[in-house]
C-alpha cells in the first residue's frame, strides 16, 4: 500500500488547460521548424534535406547509375524521416519534375508525372533515381566541417541541420507549405539574376529591395508562360515579401487557329480544355467551333482552338478566356522562412539575400578552417615523416628496444604527442616509398595553401572575393536564361451576357395595358399584331438583341429590360409589372433603344424638359429611377431620340395650335430633374389642364415635320418654321387654320 502511495505522490499534476496549450505550442512548432518551412540557408525543408543527404549517402551522385527509389525512400525514413513512405516519395517526386522545380535535384527514370497531371507518377518500386548535377551546388561542401550535425530521430547517427549552398537555393527553386497558423508560397526565379544580386548585394551591403529589383526582375517560373504582374507589383512583393503574381498562356494564330503553346505554372491543359468545353456546351462561347489538344514529346503543350469564322475577334475572345479559364492564373506569394536566428518569419528580398550571404560567409570561414586545420595536421605529420626518413635506424632501434618508445621518441627528436603516434603507427612498407624530395614538395604546397588560408581569413575582403569568385562559377555551370518573360498585358475581361448575344433587329411593342414583347425585324406594323380582348398598340421601339428596352413611365421614372430576355411577338407578350415594380396606377408612356451615349429629349407637358442620355436612364433597379420631375399638374411626354445632324430644332406644340421652334443647343444637358423651361405656359392652366404641351419632336437637316389634325395633315419643310423661330421659354405661334387642334406630330425624312 505504501508503495501506491509513493507512486501517486511522484505523478506530476498539471491543468488540461496548460497541458492543451503545451501540447499544442510543441506540435505546432514542431510543424513550423521540422516540416513545413524551408531554411533561409539552404532552401530546403527538412524532408527533401533528408531525401538529399541519403541519396549522397547511398552514392547515387550524378555519375553514378540509377537506382531504384523505393531504395532510397526506405533509407530516408529508416534513418532520417520516420513518416509515411507515400508522404517521403511524394516530397521526391516533386524535386524530379522538371515542370515543378525551376532546378531539378532529382534525376528520375520512369514514369514521374506530367504536366497534365503532376500525381500520375508510378509507385516508387518501378521508377529509379539519382541526383542532379545541380545537387552539388548543397552537397560539395558538405564533409568539410560546414555545418552544423544533430542527431538523427533515435539518435543512432547524424545528419546535417542545413545544407552548405553555394547560392540561395530558397529563391531558386520556391517552395509551398502549409504549418500551424502560418503558410509558405515562395515563387521559383532565375539562377543568374539572383547570384547578380546576390553580388550586389555583397559589394554593397546597403542596397535597397528597389535597387536589387533591378537584377531581379521577378519570379522565373519552370515554364514559358508570362508573367504580367506590372513591375511596380513585383517591387512591392519583394518589400513586403507579400503579394501576387499573375501569369497568362501563350499564344499564336497558325491558319486561323488560335495555338496555346505555353501554359501557367502547374496549370493542366486537359483542365483547361474541359473549362472551355463546358462553357461551349452551355453556349457561352458560340464563337469557337472545336477544341482539339495536339501536346506531344516534340510540342509539350500545343492546345488548338478553332474560332467559328475569320470574323471572330480573336483577341476578345482569348481575353474572355484569360478571365474564365486557368489560361490566366494568380498565384499567392508569402515568402516566409526560417531566418539564421532559427525563427520563421516573412522576409523581404533584401533580407533574403542578407541572411543567405551571412549564412554563406560563415559557411565559408568554417569550411576555411577546417581545412587549414587539416593542412597544418598534415604538416605535423609530413615533419614526423621527415624524421623517420632522416633517422630511419634509429626510429627502429627505438621502437624495437624501449618498453614505452612515445615518449623517448618525442625527447629525442622534439615530437609532439600526435606526431610520435603517427610514427608508431606507421608501417614498415611506407618506408620504403619514403623519399625526401616528395615529401619537401608536399610540404611546400601545403604551407602555401596555409599562407593563403590564413591570408584569406585574415581579411573580410579576400573572403568576400572567394564569396564572389564561387557564386559567378556556379551561375556559369548552372545558370540559364530566363524561362518565364515578363510582360505588360492588359486586364482580362470575360464576356458579359449581352456580349455573347447576336445584335439581330428586333423591335420592342408595349401595348396599352402594359403588356410587353419583342418581334424579330424593324419592317413589321406593330398594330397589326394580336393584342387581347380590349388591349391594342401603345408604342414600340426599333434596336438590336443586345440592347436594353428603355421604358419610361407616368411618373417620370425610368426602367431597363434587355431585349432579349423579352417575350416573341408571336405570341401576346407578358405583363411589364411581372418584371418590374413601378408606382401603384403608374403606366408607361414610351419606350427606346440605343447604346448609352445615345441622346435623348426628355419633356413634360407643362412646357419643361432637358437632354439626357439613355446611360443616364439605364437602372437595374426593378423598382425604376427618376428619372424627370413632373411640375404640378404635369404629365410625362414621350421621350425623344436625337440623331445628330447639323443644327437640330426643337418643335414644341400646346393644345391651343400654337407652335414654337428654337435650337436644341439652347437646352441643357441633365442627368435627371425637371429641366428648364421649353414653352411658356401658365402653372395655373398646366394646373387645370385648360393649356399643355401635345407633342415635342427634334427636327434635324434634311427631315419634315408632319402635322395630323384628324384625317387631314400639314408637311413643313425646315424653311417653312421660321415663322415659328423664337427664344426657348416664348409661347409660339399660332398654326394654320384647321391645323391648331393637333392630334399627333411625326418626323420624316
Amino acid at each position: 500500500m505504501s508503495d501506491l502511495i509513493g507512486v501517486q505522490d511522484a505523478d506530476e499534476r498539471i491543468s488540461l488547460k496548460e497541458y492543451t496549450e503545451k501540447a499544442y505550442l510543441d506540435y505546432s512548432m514542431y510543424v513550423i521548424l521540422d516540416r513545413a518551412l524551408p531554411n533561409v540557408g539552404d532552401g530546403l525543408k527538412p524532408v527533401q534535406r533528408r531525401i538529399v543527404y541519403a541519396m549522397s549517402e547511398l552514392g547515387l551522385k550524378a555519375s553514378a547509375k540509377y537506382k531504384k527509389s523505393a531504395r532510397t525512400v526506405g533509407d530516408v525514413i529508416g534513418k532520417f524521416h520516420p513518416h509515411g513512405d507515400s508522404a517521403a516519395y511524394e516530397a521526391m517526386v516533386l524535386m524530379a519534375q522538371p515542370f515543378s522545380y525551376r532546378y531539378p535535384l532529382i534525376d528520375g527514370q520512369g514514369n514521374w508525372g506530367s504536366q497534365d497531371d503532376p500525381k500520375s507518377f508510378a509507385a516508387m518500386r518501378y521508377t529509379e533515381s539519382k541526383l542532379t548535377k545541380y545537387s552539388e551546388v548543397l552537397l560539395s561542401e558538405l564533409g568539410q566541417g560546414t555545418v552544423d550535425w544533430v542527431p538523427n530521430f533515435d539518435g543512432s547517427m547524424d545528419e546535417p541541420a542545413v545544407m552548405p549552398s553555394q547560392v540561395p537555393n530558397v529563391l531558386l527553386n520556391g517552395t509551398t507549405g502549409i504549418a500551424v497558423g502560418m503558410a509558405t508560397d515562395i515563387p521559383p526565379h532565375n539562377l543568374r539574376e539572383v547570384v547578380t544580386a546576390t553580388i550586389h548585394k555583397l559589394e554593397n551591403p546597403n542596397a535597397t529591395t528597389a535597387e536589387l529589383c533591378e537584377f531581379v526582375q521577378g519570379p522565373d517560373m519552370p515554364t514559358e508562360a508570362e508573367i504580367i504582374s506590372p513591375k511596380a507589383d513585383l517591387q512591392k512583393m519583394y518589400e513586403t515579401g507579400r503579394g501576387s503574381l499573375r501569369m497568362r498562356a501563350v499564344w499564336s494564330q497558325q491558319d486561323g487557329d488560335v495555338v496555346v503553346t505555353a501554359l501557367p505554372h502547374q496549370v493542366s491543359g486537359a483542365k483547361i480544355l474541359e473549362q472551355i468545353a463546358q462553357q461551349m456546351q452551355a453556349k457561352k462561347l458560340p464563337m469557337v467551333a472545336d477544341l482539339r489538344d495536339e501536346s506531344d514529346h516534340e510540342n509539350p503543350t500545343r492546345l488548338v482552338i478553332v474560332p467559328r469564322s475569320n470574323r471572330v475577334d480573336v483577341d476578345a475572345m482569348m481575353s474572355h478566356l484569360f478571365a474564365s479559364t486557368d489560361l490566366e492564373r494568380t498565384y499567392r506569394v508569402n515568402m516566409n522562412m526560417i531566418g539564421i536566428d532559427g525563427r520563421p518569419g516573412v522576409k523581404s528580398l533584401e533580407t533574403i539575400l542578407s541572411e543567405w550571404l551571412s549564412f554563406r560567409m560563415v559557411t565559408v570561414r568554417r569550411r576555411l578552417q577546417y581545412r587549414l586545420s587539416k593542412v597544418e595536421e598534415r604538416l605535423l605529420r609530413l615533419a614526423a615523416l621527415m624524421i623517420v626518413f632522416l633517422n630511419v635506424d634509429e626510429v627502429i632501434h627505438i621502437i624495437r628496444t624501449e618498453d614505452e618508445p612515445k615518449p623517448i621518441l618525442m625527447e629525442r627528436f622534439n615530437l609532439v604527442e600526435a606526431q610520435a603516434e603517427y610514427i608508431l603507427d606507421t608501417k614498415l612498407r611506407q618506408l620504403a616509398r619514403l623519399e625526401e624530395m616528395k615529401i619537401k614538395e608536399e610540404q611546400e604546397a601545403l604551407e602555401k595553401e596555409r599562407d593563403d588560408l590564413n591570408k584569406t581569413l585574415d581579411s573580410a575582403r579576400r573572403l568576400k572575393t572567394l564569396v564572389k569568385k564561387e557564386l559567378q562559377a556556379a551561375a556559369k555551370e548552372f545558370g540559364d536564361d530566363r524561362r518565364s518573360p515578363i510582360v505588360a498585358r492588359e486586364e482580362a475581361a470575360a464576356f458579359s451576357e449581352t456580349d455573347l448575344l447576336g445584335s439581330d433587329p428586333v423591335t420592342v411593342v408595349i401595348s396599352e395595358k402594359g403588356w410587353i414583347r419583342a418581334a424579330k425585324g424593324h419592317d413589321i406594323d406593330p398594330s397589326a399584331l394580336n393584342y387581347k380582348a380590349g388591349d391594342k398598340f401603345k408604342v414600340a421601339c426599333k434596336g438590336k438583341t443586345n440592347q436594353n428596352a428603355i421604358l419610361l413611365d407616368s411618373t417620370g421614372r425610368s426602367y431597363a429590360l434587355p431585349a432579349h430576355t423579352l417575350p416573341s411577338a408571336r405570341g401576346q407578350g407578358e405583363p411589364i409589372s411581372g418584371r418590374l415594380n413601378p408606382p401603384s396606377g403608374a403606366t408607361f408612356v414610351s419606350t427606346m433603344m440605343g447604346d448609352a451615349k445615345q441622346k435623348v429629349l426628355l419633356a413634360s407637358d407643362a412646357g419643361y424638359g432637358f437632354i439626357g442620355t439613355m446611360g443616364d436612364l439605364f437602372t437595374k433597379n426593378k423598382a425604376g429611377k427618376a428619372a424627370l420631375t413632373l411640375p404640378k399638374g404635369g404629365r410625362v411626354l414621350p421621350a425623344t431620340p436625337i440623331h445628330g445632324g447639323d443644327e437640330p430644332l426643337i418643335v414644341a406644340i400646346s393644345n391651343e395650335g400654337r407652335m414654337l421652334v428654337f435650337p436644341l443647343s439652347e437646352l441643357p444637358e441633365l442627368a435627371r430633374g425637371k429641366g428648364n423651361k421649353i414653352m411658356n405656359i401658365p402653372s395655373a392652366r398646366v394646373q387645370s389642364r385648360e393649356e399643355f404641351v401635345v407633342a415635342v419632336q427634334v427636327l434635324s437637316t434634311g427631315q419634315q415635320l408632319k402635322i395630323y389634325s384628324g384625317k387631314r395633315h400639314l408637311g413643313m419643310k425646315r424653311a417653312d418654321l421660321e415663322h415659328y423661330k423664337g427664344e426657348r421659354g416664348r409661347r409660339g405661334n399660332k398654326l394654320p387654320r384647321g391645323f391648331q387642334k393637333v392630334d399627333s406630330v411625326e418626323v420624316v425624312e
